[in-house]
């Protein structure tokens, strides 16, 4: 996918806008129709005839649902201030949103949860996630900045411990690629070729399929002699109007079955 390099070399507002457009695979007409605009105005803005007003710019990111990262770049394009603050997580403004974010994490016990940034950098986890991770044998996986996807399908990761090792590394090549062509970040881009690069083998037969598959992709996860089943979901800020918390998201897993919810509450009350 090279058109992230094309994105990045552009400077002209209209020019970027023209990029997210064709990456949203939407024509003139119909960007024009969803911002209520002219199709000959739009024509204008993207061949750099027209210089977008700041409400025009703001209008069509919007309609192309550009990240709130890329939009600040198209305003800086178009010779505008940033619309949207970009703070650090521990920036002490952030203090109430990181609070919630830990009382989610927490509130989710004794199930694991994460919390991840733009580049499935972990952020923060419950205290269910470390016994999850004994199977790894690089500790250097486990150093901040820990990358969760690169721990997930790493040969010295999960992966040995993953029982549906090949159906789970597709889902989350597959996610990785849907989050690249939303986002069009040339790092997504750099860890999705360096986690498709790595060896993948069936960890023993295909795992019969039960109710959670009709669901979505689980994940089977052995640990000793037990094994583990859980459905992922992603929790995001609804409204966000600051880049980092925009880009800030919560991974919850949840147990598909009695023995993994069991086992998980065991592990919990040992640990209290």
């Amino acid at each position: 996918m090279e058109i992230e390099n094309t994105i990045a070399s552009k400077s002209n507002a209209g020019s970027l806008l023209k990029e997210w457009r064709e990456r949203r695979r939407m024509s003139q007409l119909h960007l024009a129709l969803e911002a209520g605009i002219s199709q000959r105005h739009l024509s204008f803005v993207e061949s750099g005839r027209s210089n977008p007003s700041r409400d025009m710019v703001l209008l069509l990111s919007e309609s192309l649902s550009v990240p709130l990262r890329q939009r600040n770049r198209i305003l800086l394009a178009a010779g505008y201030a940033p619309g949207f603050s970009e703070r650090d997580l521990h920036d002490p403004t952030l203090k109430p949103a990181m609070d919630a974010v830990q009382t989610v994490l927490d509130g989710h016990a004794p199930n694991p949860a994460i919390a991840i940034d733009r580049h499935w950098t972990m952020i923060a986890a419950n205290g269910a996630i470390a016994p999850l991770l004994r199977g790894v044998t690089n500790a250097e996986l486990l150093k901040p900045p820990v990358n969760v996807l690169r721990l997930s399908l790493h040969p010295e990761g999960l992966a040995p411990s993953i029982v549906n090792l090949v159906p789970w590394r597709a889902h989350v090549l597959e996610r990785l690629r849907q989050l690249i062509d939303q986002t069009a970040d040339p790092q997504l881009t750099s860890l999705e070729k360096e986690l498709a690069a790595y060896p993948v083998k069936k960890n023993g037969p295909e795992p019969r399929p039960q109710a959670a598959d009709m669901i979505a992709v689980p994940l089977r996860l052995r640990l000793g002699e037990t094994e583990l089943s859980f459905i992922t979901t992603t929790t995001v800020f609804g409204t966000p109007m600051d880049v980092t918390l925009s880009e800030l998201a919560i991974e919850s897993f949840f147990p598909t079955d009695t023995a993994t919810a069991a086992f998980l509450r065991q592990l919990h009350d040992g640990a209290s």
